[in-house]
């Protein structure tokens, strides 16, 4: 069994606290890292107070289904840690990286954790598009780096993608493969190129569906009812974008096509447009539908 009891997750936004919380319900001690917010302005404190605020909530509503005890939900809040030092993750097995999906600051982040670290620590990034291996590069460990890739809502979802680099060692996958489960997943293997498995097939399905719709070809609630009624899906495309954030799904696509250089992975101009008005779906109050 691999020695993974003490979990870090740095990052306690909307993956990083469904992280830490499936993985404090799993049993593990879980120190959460956050930092100072520059845009918008807020302290590494208060951050930390309003995702652990939001992880409790979530648990809460377990115990209100009857899903979970009302002692477990307080066992597993007891296990989470928040940190706004780095030097509280020396002594983690596995940490897993959830924070801006910005390779310069992964990287600087991967190289603090690599001379932090035990020797046999994990390090992994929750990204959904970056290029693990270039933040592997960072390190002097990159055998122990991999990709761990959440679905949202991280507690409800129930696949991870692990994501083996070229020098990824197979030690380090069956360790992931062994901790996805712990936590309640349905792990499966991806290579490390951008989109993986999910979004190298999802995110091209949701651009022609923008496409479809800005070509006057359908209206939106027509596009996303084919899909629901024709398909099963349990939400239309337009509705999953809203869902996903309009502005994540352009910058998947746009790292997508530097890769490939695949039309079908091309941004719609309708897309920009919509992610330069603010209109992120959801998040926002206003995608493809309002939400105000």
């Amino acid at each position: 069994m691999p020695d993974i009891q003490r979990v870090g997750v740095c990052g306690i936004g909307l993956m990083g606290s469904g992280i830490a919380q499936v993985s404090a319900m799993a049993g593990f001690n879980v120190t959460v890292l956050e930092a100072d917010r520059t845009d918008p302005p807020m302290p590494a404190s208060a951050i930390l107070e309003k995702g652990l605020a939001a992880i409790k909530k979530s648990l809460d509503k377990f115990v209100e289904k009857g899903t979970l005890q009302a002692d477990d939900r307080d066992a597993t809040m007891a296990r989470l840690k928040p940190a706004t030092n780095i030097a509280d993750l020396r002594n983690c097995d596995l940490v897993i990286e959830a924070i801006i999906e910005h390779m310069p600051a992964k990287k600087e982040l991967f190289k603090k954790l690599d001379g932090l670290l035990p020797p046999h620590a994990i390090i992994c990034s929750n990204t959904s598009s970056l290029c693990v291996i270039e933040m592997a590069a960072a390190t002097k460990r990159p055998k122990q780096v991999a990709g761990l890739h959440f679905f949202n809502p991280v507690p409800l979802m129930k696949l991870v993608e692990v994501v083996k680099t070229i020098v990824t060692s197979q030690e380090t996958i069956d360790a992931l493969f062994w901790f996805a489960q712990k936590v309640g997943k349905k792990p499966i293997l991806a290579q490390d190129t951008p989109g993986f498995i999910v979004n190298r097939l999802l995110v091209p399905y949701l651009l022609y569906a923008i496409r479809m719709y800005e070509s006057g070809l359908a209206s939106k609630e027509d596009i996303d009812e084919g899909m629901k009624l024709g398909c099963g899906h349990p939400m239309g495309p337009l509705t999953l974008l809203d869902f996903v954030g309009l502005d994540t799904t352009y910058y998947i696509a746009e790292i997508m096509f530097d890769e490939f250089k695949d039309p079908l992975m091309a941004p719609p101009p309708l897309l920009k447009r919509m992610v330069l008005a603010g209109h992120y779906g959801r998040k926002s109050g206003k995608g493809f539908y309002d939400y105000s």
